[in-house]
């Protein structure tokens, strides 16, 4: 029975374990085209982040730009009664993983805003939703997700 028990409890180990690597290789792949990345990083935010900014951002995130539906209120990529099983790709993104927060530039999450999100359920917001003004106020509100 405990030989049992031990290799049950080891084999849940190593799926939890593969899992979270397989979770952290995801957050790192980049989304933008390798032929375009170089473009998307030199791409800066040309306004001040300030609490006013961040709060416009906040309100975009909420409402007009609905990124809570699929990030959901605390950006943790758990949106408020979405079905699962329809998206295609990975799930909305995890906006308090720092590790990911490190990983992307502003440049490429404007990218992202403007073109998309290749692979998975992210469509573009930029213009079509959001002017760029708007799309940096969202990202600034993004980043403070992560502590910036």
């Amino acid at each position: 029975m405990k030989v049992g028990y031990l290799f049950l409890l080891a084999l849940a180990l190593v799926v939890v374990g593969a899992t979270a690597w397989s979770a952290d290789s995801e957050v790192l792949r980049p989304r933008v085209p390798v032929d375009q990345m170089e473009a998307a990083r030199a791409v800066t935010n040309p306004f001040p982040v300030t609490p006013d900014m961040r709060e416009k951002g906040r309100a975009l995130f909420e409402g007009k730009a609905f990124c809570r539906a699929c990030h959901g209120n605390d950006g943790k990529g758990l949106g408020m009664d979405l079905d699962y099983s329809t998206f295609k790709g990975p799930l909305p993104r995890n906006f308090t993983d720092k590790m990911w927060q490190q990983a992307r530039t502003d440049g490429e999450l404007f990218w992202i805003l403007k073109n998309g999100s290749p692979g998975t359920d992210m469509a573009p917001f930029i213009p079509l939703v959001l002017t760029e003004e708007e799309a940096w106020q969202v990202l600034m509100y993004v980043r403070s997700f992560g502590g910036r």
